[in-house]
């Protein structure tokens, strides 16, 4: 029997609502969206059409998937952030709004330093942060870089997406070594590095911990196995009075606090996220 795209929408959010999907009505859509090879401009415009079977047959596998654990974002192949549509797939980590947090103090500091600005996205994944940066501070150019030849690949394709090949480069790197001498005098270093002690890694949720990639959450035993590497080797490839950021985990900020004031940082601070969680350390090199 013939649905319309309005029913088959409500029928999917009923589905993962039921499968105690939190954001139930926003992925129903994108799944719907996906299935149909439509924009959400023409989903909305055509929610009274009846839908083909082959739609149905489509939505009808992204929602077995769904249901089983795979993110959505995987599904569909994009995401949003910070305003910007990317392309994600399982060699990056899915951008999550709590670093928008990083982003937003990320395009603060690249504004403040000026016409020219040099900005750093170490550990990139998608690139989501720096190219956050590139879009909302247009006289700055920015560095993607990240030891994963799989996430590289998406920081070139969203690059494109994005209409920044200007300005934003991709550089291979990793950031438990001092960086070459092609990453040098930076304005700002933005870091969202692995951060989950390996411990807590069978724990994580199913749609985490099966299915995004455990080299870009492994933070070591502790978890600050790249916080004591990147604050103890890259002030190098800062200028003098460069900022270096870094995301942390939940009850992080302290010891990642401390970790910069040991390395020469100064004005060392920490930014709360919506949540009330301190999200953003970061601090001012002066040595």
């Amino acid at each position: 029997m013939a649905t319309t795209y309005n029913n088959l929408f409500l029928d999917t959010r009923r589905r993962l609502r039921e499968a105690g999907v939190e954001s139930a009505q926003l992925e129903a859509r994108e799944l719907v969206c996906a299935a149909a090879g439509k924009t959400r401009e023409q989903f909305y415009r055509d929610m009274s059409l009846y839908t083909s079977g082959s739609v149905e047959e489509k939505l009808a596998v992204l929602v077995e998937r769904r249901l089983a654990g795979e993110p959505v974002a995987y599904l569909i192949g994009e995401w949003e952030f910070y305003g910007l549509t990317l392309t994600v797939d399982p060699h990056v980590l899915i951008p999550r709004m709590d670093t928008e947090v990083l982003a937003e103090r990320a395009i603060l500091l690249a504004r403040e330093a000026g016409e020219g600005a040099r900005v750093l996205d170490l550990c990139a994944g998608s690139g989501c942060v720096g190219l956050a940066v590139a879009a909302n501070v247009p006289g700055c150019r920015v560095v993607l870089a990240d030891i994963s030849e799989g996430a590289l690949k998406i920081c070139k394709q969203n690059i494109r997406r994005c209409e920044l090949n200007a300005r934003v480069t991709c550089l291979q790197a990793d950031a438990l070594t001092p960086p070459e001498a092609a990453l040098w005098d930076f304005d700002v270093i933005a870091c969202n590095p692995p951060y989950i002690p390996t411990g807590d890694l069978a724990g994580l949720d199913v749609s985490v911990r099966d299915y995004e990639p455990h080299s870009a959450l492994d933070g070591g035993a502790d978890g600050l196995d790249f916080y004591r590497a990147v604050a103890g080797r890259w002030g190098k490839a800062l200028r003098l009075g460069g900022s270096l950021l870094f995301e942390v985990g939940v009850g992080q900020a302290g010891d990642v606090q401390s970790l910069l004031k040991e390395n020469g940082y100064v004005d060392v601070r920490a930014t709360q996220d919506t949540q009330g969680i301190w999200r953003v350390v970061e601090g001012i090199l002066n040595v």
